[in-house]
């Protein structure tokens, strides 16, 4: 059954999310999420799209983002493509790291740009990683703070007011107010920490790493496998505990 296209935003802007395939994680450490952003101002310069707001999660994306000369599916394309090219790279793995159909939805009228935008910034607290929406250094909550460099924070702000002062005031007490906002709903995997894994190999009779390496391949190979399986594990923290390289790990039960 084909699937349904995906509808015109008549005003060009949409609220969109990306996520890993299989929930899988994306951005591993900081320098990742750097280079995501550094991605998206390298296009945004070549299609001239305007973008309104960005939060990265470990394992999705959310964007605010108005089309511009290129289509919204296009960019996104060119986005995740150069992006996945440098992750595959630097972890030496393959294939897919994004699902193959980012999530979107329109976003038509004024009321439902701030409902959106609010929702992005207010995504790391009601996920439990931040305490507020000031602490979390991965949203463009700190464009709006400060002076936007990636993040067009004209839009907001020329709504509100012609004063930069009150709009500001009002921003900031609108993105903090409690809310039951579900814009794209979705929901945040846990991560496992490195001493819950560790525990769980002792479990399973591993109390050492030289145990574990020193194992013929099909036995380590079914271990690993069910530490893949957990969830909330990355191959990263895996070979990490385990001293048994990403590109073993990734391709066992490929």
């Amino acid at each position: 059954m084909p699937r349904e296209a995906r509808k015109i935003s008549r005003s060009g802007v949409y609220h969109l999310m990306l996520r890993g395939i299989n929930q899988q994680t994306i951005f591993e450490e900081d320098e990742d999420k750097l280079k995501f952003l550094e991605t998206l101002k390298k296009y945004k310069k070549i299609t001239g799209f305007e973008l309104y707001g960005y939060c990265l999660m470990d394992n999705h994306v959310h964007l605010l983002i108005k089309e511009g000369e290129e289509a919204i599916a296009n960019v996104i394309k060119r986005v995740s493509s150069s992006y996945v090219y440098w992750y595959n790279m630097k972890y030496q793995r393959v294939g897919h790291l994004f699902q193959e159909r980012f999530k979107s939805e329109n976003v038509e009228d004024d009321r439902y740009f701030f409902t959106a935008l609010r929702y992005i910034h207010q995504n790391p607290l009601k996920a439990g990683l931040a305490k507020d929406i000031f602490t979390s250094m991965w949203t463009s909550m700190n464009e709006y703070m400060r002076k936007g460099e990636l993040v067009d924070i004209d839009r907001a702000f020329n709504q509100i007011s012609s004063d930069r002062k009150a709009a500001l005031k009002w921003f900031i007490h609108y993105m903090q107010e409690s809310n039951k906002d579900q814009c794209l709903e979705y929901k945040v995997r846990f991560r496992l920490s490195d001493n819950q894994v560790r525990i769980y190999l002792h479990e399973m009779g591993i109390s050492n790493n030289s145990l574990l390496q020193r194992m013929d391949r099909e036995n380590r190979d079914a271990v690993l496998l069910q530490i893949k399986k957990l969830e909330g594990v990355t191959i990263r923290q895996i070979s990490r505990i385990t001293g048994i390289s990403k590109s073993v790990i990734d391709r066992i039960g490929t």
